[in-house]
C-alpha cells in the first residue's frame, strides 16, 4: 500500500475541487511542478494527477504540465484525464508516466478502452468514479447509468489489473472514508484498488491499511494540502499496513508454498 498525494490542474494550477464541482474551486499552488517537488520532499515515491481541463473538454490540455513535473522529480506519475486515444497514452508514456487512468471512455467508447489495454497492458488504470453506486463520466458532470460494481467486473475482463476507485461523494469533503466500499470494489474488481474520496487524516489511512490485502494505494488531496494529514506520517503509515499485510499472510503460509516446502 502506497501514498498518491494528488494533483488536479485546471487552468495550470494545481487545485481542488469539492465534490467534482468546478464551481467549487480551491487553488493551492500555481506551479504543479512545484507543488509535485514538495510531495517528493516529504518522502512520497507516487503522484496522482488530473488534468480536470482535459477531464471536461474531452481531451487533453496539460500534458505539457505533467511533462514538466516528470522533467523535474523522480515521482512515479499516475495521470487521469481526458485521455481518449491512443496517442495520448503513447505521449504519456513516453513522458515517462508510469500509470494511465482511463475513465470515461470505459463506459463512451470501450472498444477503444480495449484497444488500448491490449497494447498497454500494465500501463494502464480503470478510472471509475461514483455517486450512490453509480459511474460519473465527463468530468463528474454526467451520470453513465451504469452500476460501479458491473463495471468493475467489465474491465476486470477486459484485462485491467489496475483500478482507481473515487467516492465523489466524499472527494475532496475530509469527510473520512468507507474503507468496506473498497473491500467490495476489490472483491468484484478481483485485486487490490486505489481507494480515492475523501481521506481526512492519518486515522483513515490507518483504517485503510487494515484491509492492506485489498487496497493498492490511497490518494489524498484537500487533507495533505490544508495539514490534516502529513505526507511523511502518511507513507510511513503505508508502509507499515504493507508490511504488517506481509507478515500476517506469511504467518498463515509459513511453508510459502513451493516445492517440497514443509
Amino acid at each position: 500500500m502506497y501514498l498518491l498525494p494528488a494533483i488536479d490542474i485546471l487552468d495550470g494550477r494545481a487545485v481542488r475541487l469539492a465534490k467534482g464541482d468546478y464551481a467549487k474551486v480551491t487553488v493551492y499552488n500555481e506551479d504543479p511542478a512545484d507543488q509535485a517537488r514538495l510531495f517528493e520532499e516529504a518522502g512520497a515515491s507516487w503522484l496522482h494527477v488530473v488534468d480536470l481541463d482535459g477531464a471536461k473538454s474531452g481531451m487533453p490540455e496539460n500534458i505539457a504540465i505533467i511533462e514538466r513535473i516528470l522533467a523535474k522529480t523522480l515521482l512515479k506519475v499516475e495521470v487521469g484525464g481526458g485521455i481518449r486515444s491512443i496517442e495520448t497514452i503513447e505521449r504519456l508514456y513516453q513522458a515517462g508516466v508510469s500509470r494511465v487512468v482511463l475513465g470515461t471512455s470505459l463506459v463512451a467508447d470501450p472498444a477503444f478502452a480495449e484497444a488500448a489495454i491490449e497494447r498497454y497492458k500494465g500501463l494502464l488504470a480503470a478510472g471509475i468514479d461514483a455517486k450512490g453506486g453509480e459511474v460519473a463520466v465527463s468530468g463528474w458532470r454526467e451520470g453513465a447509468g451504469v452500476p460501479a460494481e458491473e463495471l468493475a467486473a467489465q474491465v476486470a475482463q477486459a484485462g485491467f489489473k489496475h483500478l482507481v476507485y473515487t467516492d465523489i461523494a466524499r472527494d475532496g469533503m475530509q469527510t473520512g472514508i468507507d474503507e468496506n466500499a473498497y473491500v467490495r470494489m476489490a472483491e468484484v474488481f478481483g485485486n487490490p484498488v486505489t481507494a480515492s474520496g475523501g481521506v481526512a487524516d492519518l486515522s483513515d489511512i490507518e483504517r485503510l491499511g487494515a484491509v492492506a490485502g485489498s487496497v493498492e494505494g490511497v490518494i489524498a488531496g484537500r487533507a495533505v494540502y490544508e495539514g490534516t494529514l502529513d505526507v511523511a506520517e502518511a507513507v510511513a503509515a503505508c508502509e507499515a499496513a504493507t508490511r504488517a499485510f506481509e507478515a500476517a499472510r506469511a504467518a498463515e503460509n509459513p511453508c510459502g508454498g513451493g516445492l517440497g516446502a514443509c
